[in-house]
């Protein structure tokens, strides 16, 4: 069965890459070779992109035609775009599920392949947490602190206790930081 992993950049005070609070910028500003590298080859590990209708139609608009070094993954790799308004999706290996969220993420898991990596966006990802349906949380979190913005993390009923699994520090002061949940093996 393929796991759920949820990737999101996130400042040092939780908050998301919204466009508004100034973390979008400080990412696209980053200069790592390192960090770049081992993020792309990241992304090759992954089944599937999943993704709201918001993250699809901002990415659609800008990874086929870029030269970013994550621009071949973006487009080569299955994108599932959740949603219940989008009427077509041109972007390259790209499908729309309209369905039950958990229902479609339970049909996606027990799909044979790599696993899942929801990508955005906050909506997207607040829906999946909430739902309990996310295996990993891989973060990465960048050398800044916004004071504004959403959260990664909606308000929830009770505390989610999470298990570190593995960190990695960039020269950059980025950090990888992979969870899982603490009730999971």
């Amino acid at each position: 069965m393929r796991k759920l992993i949820l990737g999101f950049y996130v400042s040092l005070d939780g908050k998301s890459a919204d466009a508004d609070n100034g973390i979008r910028d400080v990412m696209m500003a980053i200069d790592d070779p390192e960090q770049e590298e081992y993020f792309v080859s990241g992304l090759w590990e992954a089944g599937a992109f999943l993704m709201g209708r918001n993250t699809y139609e901002g990415m659609a608009g800008y990874w086929p035609g870029s030269d970013h070094p994550s621009a071949k993954a973006m487009n080569e790799i299955p994108k599932v775009v959740f949603s219940r308004t989008l009427e077509s999706a041109d972007w390259s290996e790209t499908r729309i599920v309209r369905g039950d969220t958990a229902e479609e993420i339970a049909k996606l898991k027990a799909e044979p392949g790599k696993d899942l990596v929801a990508t955005g966006g906050i909506a997207f990802a607040h829906s999946l947490i909430k739902l309990g349906v996310v295996d990993e949380y891989r973060l990465w979190v960048l050398p800044a602190v916004t004071g504004k913005g959403a959260a990664l993390f909606p308000e929830l009923n009770e505390a989610l206790k999470l298990r570190l699994v593995k960190s990695t520090a960039f020269p950059s002061g980025v950090l990888e930081l992979i969870y899982t949940p603490a009730d999971k093996p």
